[in-house]
């Protein structure tokens, strides 16, 4: 029996590493974007969901291993080039969060064409993906991958990757999705529609030029990070995080608040 507890706990622990910025971080991403959504949009979008979206802030991640969706198990990282800008090339076979997106406007500019569930789960990947694409370490940058296993101070070894996924809770251990959201939304009507401009391509560019800033920090293949890494974060994360969220509000008003 504690065994099988102690497979369970690690299996829930690998489930909760796999998901950009956690289900903390992401629940954030549509916390920002709530504020900043239409009447029009909450009242077409409660047709089809009668809970609040943060309660599928991660489920894509949760489910990326069903049969029936288990294609879209890779479209959770992007890579860039030298220059930062987005590069398809290296995942043409498989996809990434940019695919995904492509795909959720087309369906989601029609949605009143769609099937009630087509619309739940094309949201689900909008929702989910344009959080996705603003993590640092789901940008890959050419090089060495982020999968490289290193620790801060006296913690158990992990990977870089999951360390930096697991960051907003690190940053603020005792806040809900709506208080952080709160506290990062700190923008002017003005300044919030020139950073919601744009195309998913260009915020995997702004995502790659603010981002290489963590491998300053910590260059690749670091075994032991700065101790201060995740205070030194906070500003890189703050800013992914509201900046998504302003991303997705804008795209969501687009599709549904007509």
């Amino acid at each position: 029996m504690k065994k099988a507890l102690i497979i369970l706990a690690l299996t829930a622990l690998a489930c909760i590493n796999a998901a950009a910025w956690g289900r903390l971080g992401h629940a954030t991403v549509i916390a920002v974007a709530e504020r900043h959504l239409t009447e029009k949009t909450k009242a077409n979008i409660a047709r089809y969901f009668d809970y609040d979206l943060k309660q599928d802030a991660v489920w894509m991640d949760e489910h990326r291993k069903d049969p029936e969706i288990a294609y879209t198990t890779a479209w959770h990282v992007y890579n860039i080039d030298e220059n930062h800008n987005y590069d398809p090339n290296p995942r043409l076979d498989k996809g990434d969060p940019i695919y995904a997106l492509r795909i959720a406007e087309y369906n989601l500019r029609h949605y009143k064409d769609l099937s009630d569930s087509a619309v739940v789960m094309n949201v689900r990947m909008l929702i989910h993906f344009v959080g996705d694409m603003h993590c640092p370490v789901h940008s890959y940058f050419p090089g060495p991958r982020n999968f490289w296993k290193c620790s801060i101070n006296d913690e158990p070894e992990a990977t870089f990757h999951s360390f930096y996924d697991g960051i907003p809770k690190r940053l603020w251990p005792s806040d809900d999705p709506d208080q952080i959201a709160a506290e990062i939304d700190n923008c002017n009507k003005c300044q919030i529609r020139k950073i919601a401009k744009g195309t998913p391509v260009d915020w995997a560019k702004a995502t790659g030029d603010r981002c290489e800033y963590i491998y300053r920090i910590n260059p690749p293949l670091t075994k032991k990070l700065d101790p201060d890494t995740v205070e030194k974060s906070r500003e890189i994360v703050s800013l992914q995080l509201r900046d998504a969220g302003y991303r997705l509000a804008r795209l969501l008003n687009e599709y549904f608040g007509k």
